[in-house]
């Protein structure tokens, strides 16, 4: 069975929180895979990111809101499901993040965690990491909160602080997509450029710039694929 499936397939979502939702990733993943849901709103304190989100799903039952994870303007027990997704690491106050999220999930609802981590992955894998990392340097330069990637274990201690209990824990890679896309190379170079050029007015410009280059040259030459992804499944 698709991972993905077997992870989220067994949940029905009812009304359903992403926390951290940048442009609504995750929640396509959640649509595609939950056994079913009444609602999806995603919060996120990036409004153009949210103006992304708004424009790729326009269905009635999903929606997009301006907010802080620390502070989620929302009642308590006001969601049967919670996730967040990829953002672990771009939160300085996890214990608080976390805390609200319990505090809006019901009782018996479900919380998920998808992070990716930099440890045991392929050489083009580590295309991801290196390119994810050299984002997360400019960012942090610019004065955004962005820290590299967890390790897996990382992660895993993460989830056992919650003190939930038991928790079910999947490993997510996609391996299957052309390394060489041509397509996802064209995304990337793209990418590469927009960093490079917000980098080029910060200290270290063009050693980063530089590194940029390097991490261009490494995903034309060896090729890329995401990222494995931890998923983890709680239950209050």
């Amino acid at each position: 069975m698709h991972t993905l499936q077997q992870a989220l397939g067994n949940i029905s979502g009812g009304r359903v929180l992403d926390v951290a939702t940048g442009n609504g990733n995750f929640v396509g993943m959640l649509m595609e895979n939950l056994r079913g849901y009444s609602e999806i709103i995603g919060v996120d304190t990036n409004a153009r990111a949210l103006d992304a989100a708004r424009t790729n799903f326009k269905q009635d039952n999903i929606r997009f809101q301006l907010m802080d994870a620390t502070h989620l303007d929302f009642p308590d027990a006001s969601f049967d499901t919670v996730g967040i997704a990829y953002s672990l690491h771009h939160l300085d106050n996890l214990p608080q993040a976390f805390s609200e999220m319990r505090r809006v999930l019901k009782p018996g609802g479900h919380l998920i965690i998808a992070e990716m981590y930099r440890d045991n992955q392929t050489e083009t894998q580590l295309s991801h990491v290196y390119l994810h990392h050299w984002w997360a340097a400019i960012d942090t330069a610019l004065g955004n909160t962005h820290h590299e990637t967890y390790t897996r274990q990382q992660i895993l201690d993460v989830v056992s602080s919650l003190n939930w209990g038991a928790w079910t824990l999947y490993d997510y890679a996609d391996l299957e997509n052309d390394p060489f896309d041509a397509q996802t190379l064209k995304r990337l170079d793209t990418a590469l450029d927009q960093y490079s050029e917000r980098a080029k007015n910060i200290p270290n410009a063009t050693e980063l710039r530089a590194r940029g280059d390097e991490i261009r040259a490494r995903i034309h030459r060896i090729g890329f694929h995401s990222a494995t992804i931890l998923i983890g499944i709680g239950q209050l």
